[in-house]
């Protein structure tokens, strides 16, 4: 098992179907046994997000939440907030088509004092840098890894660029 070998939280990232799928308490148990700390479930509504909650637990917001939602939504959760850009959604695109920074900026201070991270079709370092440029905590990084790691040859082949590819990305905020 990885989770009792690293020095950092771990938290697992999953869409609802699958958690339903397996139970809901089925899934908690087997996550909380295996060490996981945080929950991301991007496509559950707070409304729903009751049994799921952990200690940190997040939960996604847009650009477009209504700020009393989004209000909601930050008091339900221990952990950080997503703000998820989702007209970025090309995350194979060259161009970085990315929400304003008033925006990112506006969901930072109207709704919560929780750190922020910016998430959905981040892949590059100067996507990195913009959303850091912002004034988010954090940014969350995951199709783009996956894709990478399911492209390459062997899984050492796929480490060795995953780790090339995450420095990449930390000296864009050098």
């Amino acid at each position: 098992m990885v989770l009792p070998q690293l020095s950092c939280p771990v938290s697992l990232f999953s869409y609802y179907n699958p958690i339903l799928q397996r139970g809901i308490g089925k899934f908690m148990t087997i996550i909380k046994d295996a060490g996981v700390q945080g929950l991301v479930v991007p496509d559950v509504p707070l409304e729903e997000t009751e049994i799921l909650r952990m200690e940190s637990t997040v939960l996604l917001t847009t650009p477009t939440t209504p700020t009393d939602r989004m209000k909601s939504i930050v008091s339900a959760l221990e952990g950080f907030v997503y703000l998820g850009e989702l007209r970025w959604s090309d995350w194979y695109s060259h161009r970085c088509q990315c929400l304003s920074s008033d925006s990112a900026t506006r969901h930072q201070t109207e709704a919560t004092s929780k750190p922020v991270a910016v998430g959905f079709g981040i892949s590059k370092p100067e996507h990195v840098k913009q959303v850091a440029e912002w004034g988010a905590d954090g940014v969350i990084v995951g199709s783009a890894m996956v894709k990478l790691l399911g492209d390459a040859k062997s899984p050492e082949e796929g480490l060795k660029e995953l780790e090339t590819f995450t420095k990449s990305l930390k000296a864009a905020l050098i």
